[in-house]
């Protein structure tokens, strides 16, 4: 049936309301109906006040809810959550029927609906809640992942409308579990919303001007706390505030996809390499390989507390990341992806971490790829030296490696383009032992490939060499078969002597 012209106007008039009182920012997520609606923001940016207005919005519309309102501490409650949408409902529904039981915290309505709160650490009051049509978790940082599962089984009763969770927080730890949980991969039921102070319009000018002064006494707290970027609690090993603004300001890549190619009889070589675009893809390109420049690609494995397989591209002349490979390969698809990335880049060196495993290593020496890192190792028995590829992370090789990076990042962090790099870095901290490592519950796999990275590019040349030829152009058929039938040791010596690919 068409809606009279009454009701039109009614509709319009409730909509224009909404604008007038409501930030821009949010008005879409008035009408967003995922489970879960995960909030995220700096200081000052109106999640709250915005999150209040929804609640009011549905139990005042809806009738028959049962919406809860909860903090981890229940003491907490009373000054935030229930002063501010008592003042919510006096303001903006009036006519609602709103009756206030302020020793008990409740909020009824005319039309049966009703808002209860509760803090986490009173069991005994969460106990006696049932039939919860709505949740707003106000601070979820303050929650373990533990009491969000407690929270998610209650919101489950037999219900006219949609039901859903709020979630209101300040990203505060890189490691935190709602980072992993919502944002570090998608939930066809979650919405994730990021906003600033720069959102509100209707922060007075004393707040903006308190917010903006931290640029300028604490650009990391403005960062995290103000621009709502996610931050580390502890102390972290990379200047965490020039981290933390490289961040606010990266420019999109200029490609993500992977390569394709075509497998030889032998199921080793392959042929028919072919890039191909995919935004999903596992290698992020930064920029496109140069003609003449030399590049060096620094890799880290799945090993032991990690499961992602990485390469670090690196323009060998000035340091700056040119592509990054992230993925959960198997290694042997790792490997060929890598041989793959390497060629792509002018024959770029490659020097891969053999702690966990060698076959990656293995496999591109057996797939002729002809530069690999060489590292001197000490023979146990006979104390002589000899040549082994790929790099090995030792107790000597670790802090040398990490102090490298520490130091071409301390005045350039420009030079990291990749977005997960970062954020590992912010997550980079000292124990307290103040061994440098990645807080517990994230990953360092991409600052130990950018380290390694760093490290091998002694090894590759520093300098543009334009109308270089690749070596599968350069050497004669006898040249290969002398290289194939080599050792580590001779096969350096050959590509040094001839040039390598």
């Amino acid at each position: 049936m068409e809606a009279s012209g009454g009701q039109k106007r009614a509709v319009r008039d409730w909509w224009n309301g909404l604008r007038r009182s409501s930030n821009a920012c949010f008005l879409p997520l008035y009408f967003d109906e995922h489970r879960y609606l995960v909030l995220m923001g700096g200081g000052g940016s109106g999640k709250s006040i915005f999150a209040g207005r929804k609640v009011l919005e549905r139990v005042t519309s809806e009738r028959g809810h049962r919406w809860l309102v909860c903090r981890k501490v229940a003491r907490t409650l009373r000054d935030s959550c229930f002063a501010q949408l008592l003042e919510q409902a006096y303001r903006y529904y009036p006519d609602a029927g709103m009756q206030v039981s302020r020793s008990e915290m409740r909020l009824r309505f005319r039309n049966g609906s009703e808002i209860l709160f509760a803090g986490l650490d009173d069991p005994e009051k969460l106990k006696s809640i049932f039939d919860i049509t709505g949740i707003w978790v106000e601070e979820a940082s303050e929650l373990n992942e533990g009491d969000f599962n407690q929270l998610d089984i209650r919101l489950r009763t037999r219900f006219p409308h949609y039901l859903q969770m709020i979630l209101t927080f300040n990203p505060i730890s890189v490691s935190h579990w709602l980072k992993r949980r919502f944002f570090d991969r998608e939930d066809p039921r979650a919405t994730t919303h990021r906003s600033t102070y720069r959102d509100n319009r209707f922060l007075p000018a004393s707040a903006v001007e308190t917010l903006e002064s931290f640029r300028l006494t604490d650009e990391y707290y403005y960062q995290v706390y103000c621009l709502g970027q996610w931050g580390i609690t502890g102390k972290t090993v990379f200047h965490a505030s020039a981290v933390a603004a490289r961040l606010a300001s990266l420019p999109p890549p200029s490609d993500r996809g992977f390569f394709t190619y075509r497998e030889e009889a032998d199921g080793i070589h392959i042929t028919d390499i072919c890039w191909v675009s995919d935004e999903n893809g596992p290698v992020t390109l930064f920029s496109p390989p140069e003609p003449g420049v030399p590049y060096v690609i620094g890799g880290d494995t799945a090993g032991e507390g990690s499961d992602w397989f990485v390469g670090q591209v690196l323009d060998n002349i000035t340091g700056r990341q040119a592509a990054v490979l992230r993925s959960r390969y198997d290694e042997d698809t790792y490997a060929k992806q890598m041989y793959c990335l390497g060629r792509y880049y002018n024959g770029a060196l490659i020097g891969i971490e053999v702690n966990y495993s060698t076959y990656p290593v293995k496999l591109l020496g057996l797939m002729d790829y002809g530069r690999l890192y060489v590292r001197e190792v000490e023979d146990s028995f006979t104390g002589e030296t000899r040549h082994s590829y790929g790099f090995c992370t030792t107790s000597l090789t670790r802090p040398v490696i990490l102090s490298e990076l520490i130091r071409v990042l301390r005045d350039h962090t420009e030079l990291v383009c990749h977005r997960e790099t970062l954020e590992e870095m912010l997550s980079f901290v000292r124990n307290s032992q103040l061994r440098p490592e990645a807080a517990p519950g994230t990953h360092d796999d991409c600052v130990m490939a950018l380290a390694i990275a760093h490290y091998i590019r002694p090894q590759q040349s520093m300098h543009r060499e334009l109308n270089r030829q690749s070596a599968s152009d350069r050497w004669t058929e006898d040249m290969w078969q002398d290289y194939r039938s080599s050792d580590p040791e001779g096969r350096a010596y050959l590509m040094e002597k001839w040039g390598a690919v």
